[in-house]
């Protein structure tokens, strides 16, 4: 695992390589987000199509400078046509909402699971 400068963030050991897998623990920070940011573009240029899995094990909200980070938003846009699944594990009731009708509106396969069934989220990418 490695972990984002401000350990907010670390990345999951994944079982391949077009699957890229966050773990928060915390409030996320704009170093943490541009970390996570890049490791995401990287696996994008690596890979045509990506999965990603989040995992919110003690999501505490993102700082100010975290949400308006350009760089970050550029890959979220980009992100669009690269990732093919997006699973998130113990989102809050809002982002879970939001996470759902993304998953209508946009060529992303969107899928939510709670925390207790983190196993079921790995299992559902395998």
């Amino acid at each position: 695992m490695k972990t984002a400068p401000d350990g907010s963030v670390v990345q999951r050991d994944a079982p391949r390589p077009d699957l890229v897998a966050f773990e928060i623990k915390d409030k996320i920070t704009k170093p943490d987000i541009e970390w996570m940011s890049a490791l995401t573009d990287q696996a994008m240029q690596q890979h045509e199509q990506i999965d990603m899995l989040l995992i919110m094990s003690n999501y505490e909200g993102s700082d100010f400078g975290a949400k308006f980070d350009g760089y970050a938003n550029s890959v979220k846009v980009r992100s669009v046509a690269h990732i093919r699944k997006y699973v998130v594990v113990g989102a809050p009731a809002f982002a879970e909402a939001m996470i759902k009708l993304s998953g209508l509106v946009m060529p992303v396969e969107t899928k939510t699971f709670d925390l207790a069934d983190e196993d079921a989220a790995w299992a559902y990418l395998a």
